[in-house]
């Protein structure tokens, strides 16, 4: 099946039944293993995504009440990285989301790394990740912090990583959704920022560039880091030198889209940016004789609908650079909106502006609940009869087990 937008490209069509991310690992991803290193990360990803939803992780036989239909349902990888995986945990996040929202406007601010520091990044995912959380976090906070910007407070944000870009290259950068406004020091006001902008993106692009290149240096001068030849950088080594000088005089960017309006506004874009994996499986147009068609939006082409073959090998290698270090947390919150604060600051927050919304309760819904809000329909009624109610009756037991996620 093909999205709106591809059916409508003149180029892009396919008469073969729609084919996945984890069609394409099993028939190509053993061959990949054998001829490629990859990392303990990257294998598990793979094995869980070519196995999702199929016998080997087992599931359960339904059985209609009404005409006795069965049938297999087998149990989801849960894999942060699965692009079958992410609508359900993706609106159970959104749902919680929901009543944490401020009676304000939203910014939606991207701070990306030049890449000339691709390469460097993919041997040194975890800090250098981390580096530019903690970067794009202390830019902000500063920011707040100073008078000419009219606000005087702590803000509050969450941050969301992306790794990739349409082609599903390498392509490193934070999406931040700030809240127009800050909380004051003494937490006694709601300072609200200006309606069209919240700080001016060249000013707030040099001050990162200056944080994120002091932190690198810091992490090379404690051997926190190595360098694309998977060995330890020497003090003499003059390409560090000649980066460094780069990394200082290229121009480095932060987009700032328009402000949202309102709470809906701001869900909107939590659903599409939050839990997006490389490529999702609707992208996905041809898959045969170890080549790979998929489409993707020509940045440099007015977002055009376009199609991209690759030799299978090269689409693994390139969906295997996304892949995160186990345990690396992709979305975050800070200032006011940080974990263990967050609850207690929202409610202040909308006491102190005098909020007369109404906002939205969290919600605990399951799989059959979200699937009937989303599509309208309910996934119990038998497929076959229309009028029965599928039930779980027997389990399904593992053909093998993995570690969790």
């Amino acid at each position: 099946m093909l999205s709106k937008n591809d059916a409508q490209h003149p180029s892009i069509r396919s008469n073969t039944a729609q084919s996945e991310v984890a069609d394409i690992f099993r028939l190509y991803g053993e061959d990949y293993r054998k001829n490629h290193n990859i990392t303990f990360e990257q294998s598990k990803v793979m094995r869980q995504i070519s196995i999702c939803r199929t016998t080997t992780l087992g599931g359960h036989i339904q059985r209609c009440t009404e005409c006795g239909y069965e049938q297999n349902a087998y149990n989801s990888c849960r894999n942060r990285h699965c692009p079958k995986c992410q609508t359900m945990t993706k609106e159970k996040w959104l749902s919680d989301r929901k009543a944490e929202l401020l009676p304000c406007g939203y910014f939606h601010l991207v701070f990306t790394l030049p890449h000339d520091l691709n390469q460097i990044i993919l041997y040194n995912k975890r800090i250098l990740l981390n580096i530019l959380f903690q970067a794009v976090n202390e830019t902000l906070q500063t920011f707040a912090r100073d008078p000419q910007w009219r606000l005087e407070g702590q803000p509050g944000f969450i941050a969301v990583l992306h790794t990739w870009s349409q082609t599903i290259m390498d392509h490193f950068h934070l999406h931040c959704l700030i809240p127009a406004g800050v909380l004051s020091f003494d937490k006694k006001r709601w300072i609200p920022a200006r309606k069209k902008f919240l700080f001016k993106t060249k000013s707030l692009a040099k001050a990162f560039r200056k944080l994120y290149i002091q932190k690198f240096l810091t992490a090379y001068e404690k051997n926190q880091l190595i360098s694309p030849g998977n060995t330890a950088w020497s003090d003499s080594d003059e390409s560090l030198v000649r980066l460094i000088n780069d990394l200082k005089n290229k121009q480095w960017i932060v987009y700032a889209k328009r402000p949202f309006a309102g709470p809906e506004q701001v869900l909107e874009y939590l659903g599409r940016y939050t839990h997006r994996v490389a490529i999702s499986n609707h992208r996905i147009l041809a898959v045969s004789d170890a080549m790979v068609t998929f489409s993707y939006k020509d940045r440099k082409d007015n977002n055009n609908t376009k199609p991209m073959t690759l030799k299978a090998r090269e689409f693994i290698r390139r969906f295997l650079l996304h892949v995160l270090p186990q345990r690396f947390v992709k979305i975050r919150y800070f200032g006011f909106m940080f974990h263990r604060d967050k609850q207690s600051n929202i409610e202040l927050i909308r006491k102190l502006v005098n909020a007369v919304t109404v906002f939205t309760e969290k919600l605990n819904e399951t799989v059959q609940q979200i699937m009937l809000r989303l599509t309208g329909v309910d996934i119990s009624i038998c497929p076959k009869c229309g009028n029965g109610h599928m039930i779980d009756v027997m389990k399904i037991h593992r053909v093998s087990v993995l570690d969790s996620t």
